[in-house]
């Protein structure tokens, strides 16, 4: 079963972190996925640009409205995601534990991918 891990971490507290520690964090991040790649559990992934480069698109009454920014009403932003494919929810979490921004203040969402709906 595939499974989506979303990285999520307040901008301001990574940014405010030290240029050491997030260079840390992300070769640690490089070993990671290189161990998820090795094990065949890798499907994909990516880290996101900073949320100034986003637009967000929402529809109101049969109005689309654009508006630039990360407008989605959260404190922490969506700063990757990695889709992996695993026997169960078990080892997806497994998985998740490892993913570096935790012990810096990070989340990781996981959850499971509609199989109806896979590409």
């Amino acid at each position: 079963m595939q499974y989506m891990l979303m990285c999520c971490i307040e901008e301001s507290l990574w940014e405010a972190l030290p240029e050491t520690e997030r260079a840390e964090v992300m070769e640690d991040y490089n070993i990671l996925i290189q161990d998820m790649v090795t094990s065949g559990t890798y499907r994909g992934g990516a880290r996101l640009q900073s949320t100034v480069s986003a637009t967000t698109l929402r529809q109101r009454n049969g109005e689309l409205t654009m508006v630039d920014g990360p407008f989605v009403e959260s404190r922490e932003q969506l700063g990757g995601f990695h889709v992996v494919e695993c026997r169960d929810l078990d080892e997806a979490l497994a998985l998740a534990r490892r993913i570096p921004p935790l012990r810096v203040g990070g989340a990781v969402e996981v959850r499971p991918v509609d199989p109806a709906y896979r590409l």
